[in-house]
């Protein structure tokens, strides 16, 4: 697999030292997952906070990370916005973004989707997807829009950490459709940003789910506990790419699913669908509030 992102973690393999040891079995191959930060984040400040996690995972993951495209709003109205503090889209006239704001719009949604587009297309090849709060959201659309082939983003897997469900009336027909990827939704007890119920709303739209509940609150857990959820679930999805690169080269394609929503090799979205889902969007830059 070829690292193609200075931002992501490097994969690595530690070479057996001097000629009279034993060689080992190493793993020489990792999946590639994108991931996508929560409200008022950039994509080097959810490194940063991952890492304990991209520790455990570091043997089977690598991690890229990017930043949005829209910088929130200032907190208080008499201060100048902060740029390290993004935002993926704004759901409320106002220019702001409440994740449990229902049935409002969803500013400069179709600019960071083009983003995360062009990311997955020109440093990648990627195999999942990951997110944290606005950004599990996000992740949660793209696998609803990749369902229905209105993105050229084809994720294989996903994690999505105290997500939702969107409220904006545009991203309504991306939850038409059940998702049958591999999916790990994480979300804690006390979470008052994210209450736990709007995260399992949004686990109930995938089929093939495994869930990991914290005691805590709006944060992505990275402790001991749940080292080993972590570990078991990216060793199955690099097992899981490892058997269908092999089947690729063994010249079995045929027996892989060429329509399916978890590879189908489609690059082309629909734009025309894209536009009209997302034509109420607008375009506002300036984000704000929390999520």
């Amino acid at each position: 697999m070829t690292n193609n992102d200075a931002a992501g973690d490097a994969p690595s393999s530690s070479r057996a030292s001097g000629s009279k040891q034993q060689p080992k079995l190493e793993i020489t191959e990792k999946v590639r997952v994108l991931c996508l930060h929560g409200y008022r984040q950039n994509g080097d400040a959810f490194k940063n906070k991952l890492g304990s996690f991209r520790k455990f995972a570091s043997k089977y993951a690598e991690f890229v990370f990017i930043s949005a495209p829209h910088v929130a709003a200032a907190l208080e109205s008499s201060a100048d916005p902060v740029p390290e503090q993004r935002s993926w889209w704004a759901n409320k006239d106002d220019g702001t973004f409440k994740g449990t704001n229902k049935g409002g719009p969803a500013y400069g949604f179709q600019e960071s989707l083009r983003l995360v587009e062009e990311t997955w297309r020109t440093q990648g090849p990627f195999q999942g997807l990951l997110g944290f709060s606005q950004g599990a959201c996000f992740v949660g659309l793209i696998c609803g829009l990749a369902k229905k082939k209105l993105t050229s983003i084809r994720p294989e897997f996903a994690v999505l950490s105290s997500g939702f469900l969107s409220g904006s009336l545009v991203h309504m027909s991306a939850y038409e459709e059940s998702i049958t990827i591999p999916t790990l939704h994480i979300y804690g007890q006390t979470d008052e940003i994210i209450p736990k119920e709007m995260s399992q709303a949004l686990a109930a739209q995938f089929k093939n789910v495994e869930i990991l509940e914290h005691s805590g609150g709006h944060y992505f857990p990275a402790t001991a506990q749940q080292k080993q959820t972590f570990i078991n679930f990216f060793q199955d999805r690099l097992q899981e790419y490892l058997e269908h690169q092999e089947l690729q080269q063994s010249g079995n394609a045929s027996f892989i699913e060429s329509g399916g929503e978890d590879g189908d090799g489609d690059g082309d979205a629909n734009d025309a669908e894209v536009a009209a889902m997302t034509a109420a969007a607008g375009s506002g830059s300036e984000l704000g509030d929390s999520d």
